[in-house]
């Protein structure tokens, strides 16, 4: 399928049109989409928060529009296309992600924001409290860094013979510290070496694997990020391309032939935003909303690229194993 029907087929790349003419109040309610990936990485994502308005009632064309922004993973595009939400006058913005999630928060403080973030959103100041939000914003969270430790141990358990192991983080999100700190702690506990890579986007994904190479380093787990998310099959890609046991975080890496994936099932996530966003439609305030958490996590293991690597699969993670895609 070519990109522009991709696009088209999931609602519109930044620069479709408006819903009316411009300068208009919409027939129906618009919901703004704001998301610093590219459309093409996000069909998964938005079919789920699609499902997630339909349980509470909503369909596009129906009782709702969309409004789609895509940064395409440039972070400093996004002030611009939240402010461009806000004139397009959408009742509500869906923000996935921490970097578009601050963005809405920065353009407006009265029209309703849904965010999913992988951060405590208290933390990074996107509301003041889990329960009771106050303000235009509330969303969900995923389980973030409490996962690295175990992607870890299943890849030690995959490939014991790797003692120097790979880390990759993105040093521009806000929870990089915290996640290299706990990981150290857990590398030393299972008496590795962890070596910490860098990458910001998908342009630096050809070159981590160089320098795995050139450095002999064994394997790697990637944290959970929104960076990494967003181009989680790409990543998974070029882990084949260099026969590199890799641990991911999200089931596209798997698909697209990484060897392993641990981590949230984002879908949940997705539609829980949805859903949220339903009741505000319907009346709701943002800021008497909970947070909520979404706790579906998923293993996904790829028995073919384990075959090409020269992997067995062991039995305790195979009668764990969520899918093994054969």
């Amino acid at each position: 399928m070519r990109r522009r029907d991709i696009i088209r087929l999931i609602g519109g790349a930044v620069a479709a049109g408006p819903i009316a003419a411009r300068g208009q109040q919409p027939a129906v309610p618009a919901i703004g989409l704001l998301d610093a990936g590219f459309a093409v990485d996000r069909i998964h994502a938005v079919a789920a928060f699609r499902q997630g308005l339909a349980n509470a009632g909503y369909a596009e064309g129906r009782n709702v529009e969309f409004e789609f922004r895509w940064a395409d993973d440039q972070l400093d595009r996004l002030p611009a296309l939240a402010g461009d939400l806000i004139d397009r006058r959408v009742v509500l913005i869906a923000a996935f992600g921490n970097a578009a999630a601050l963005a809405a928060k920065t353009a407006t403080s009265s029209i309703p924001v849904v965010f999913s973030s992988s951060s405590d959103p208290v933390a990074i100041g996107l509301i003041t409290n889990l329960i009771q939000p106050g303000g235009n914003m509330t969303g969900v969270t995923i389980l973030n860094q409490e996962l690295d430790s175990t992607r870890l141990e299943r890849l030690i358990q995959f490939a014991p013979q790797a003692t120097t192991i790979a880390f990759l983080v993105n040093p521009a999100s806000l929870t990089t510290t915290a996640k290299m700190r706990e990981m150290d702690g857990a590398a030393r506990a299972f008496g590795r070496q962890l070596h910490v890579l860098e990458a910001r986007s998908r342009r630096e994904f050809e070159g981590v694997f160089t320098r795995m190479e050139q450095q002999r380093i064994g394997a790697m787990v990637v944290a959970s990020d929104t960076a990494f998310s967003n181009a989680s099959g790409e990543l998974g890609h070029v882990s084949t391309l260099h026969a590199i046991p890799v641990v991911g975080a999200y089931r596209p890496f798997v698909e697209a032939g990484g060897l392993m994936s641990y981590g949230t099932d984002l879908a949940d996530s997705y539609r829980r935003v949805g859903g949220c966003a339903g009741r505000i439609l319907k009346g709701e305030r943002p800021g008497d909303l909970p947070v909520q958490q979404s706790t579906r996590v998923e293993f996904v293991i790829n028995a073919r690229t384990a075959n090409r690597l020269g992997l067995q699969i062991p039995a305790s993670l195979r009668a764990i194993a969520d899918e093994v895609i054969e």
